[in-house]
């Protein structure tokens, strides 16, 4: 799909790559980048690689795997940067808020947690359309049950922000 060396600067890939939300690979190099110190890129399922950002100053050498948050975001770590000895890092590439179930199956009645961002005030949730009652336990987690006439697909959680959709379909078990 993409050939490291063949950057302006060369780099080296670290950590894990991960498939985000909108289909595409997100990773980050340890070296490379306008300032020799690392980026997070992007490559879709075609192979088209774009740099999202360039390490350097107080985030340098990231280490590790990403991990994208329900906000949309990315979190990951960096080998030095803030007082030397590493820093934790956010970085944005426009993607939009989702929902993740926990479990991300289950059959008609079993509970299901959704976890969010800003879920405080949701006013809905349907499996595949099928409305199910829930209850807010905190501003990142809504529980609920899998509704009578469910069927797999999307989770949809409605708030006063906007309706978040689940990352994953939930899948309904006989």
């Amino acid at each position: 799909m993409h050939d490291f060396g063949n950057l302006p600067s060369a780099s080296e890939p670290s950590g894990a790559l991960i498939q985000a939300t909108d289909g595409n690979f997100y990773g980050t190099t340890d070296d490379g980048g306008k300032a020799g110190e690392g980026t997070l890129f992007k490559i879709t399922p075609t192979g088209t690689f774009t740099t999202i950002a360039n390490f350097g100053g107080l985030e340098d050498l990231p280490v590790g795997a990403l991990v994208q948050g329900t906000d949309g975001k990315f979190y990951g770590v960096t080998y030095y940067g803030g007082n030397g000895a590493g820093s934790v890092y956010v970085a944005s590439s426009g993607l939009t808020p989702f929902v993740r179930t926990l479990p991300i199956s289950g059959t008609v009645g079993s509970t299901v947690s959704i976890l969010g961002t800003n879920l405080t005030a949701a006013t809905r949730v349907t499996f595949s359309g099928v409305s199910s009652g829930f209850t807010v336990v905190s501003g990142s987690q809504v529980t609920t049950t899998v509704p009578i006439g469910a069927t797999t697909g999307e989770v949809q959680v409605a708030t006063p922000g906007g309706t978040l959709s689940s990352n994953v379909p939930f899948t309904v078990k006989p």
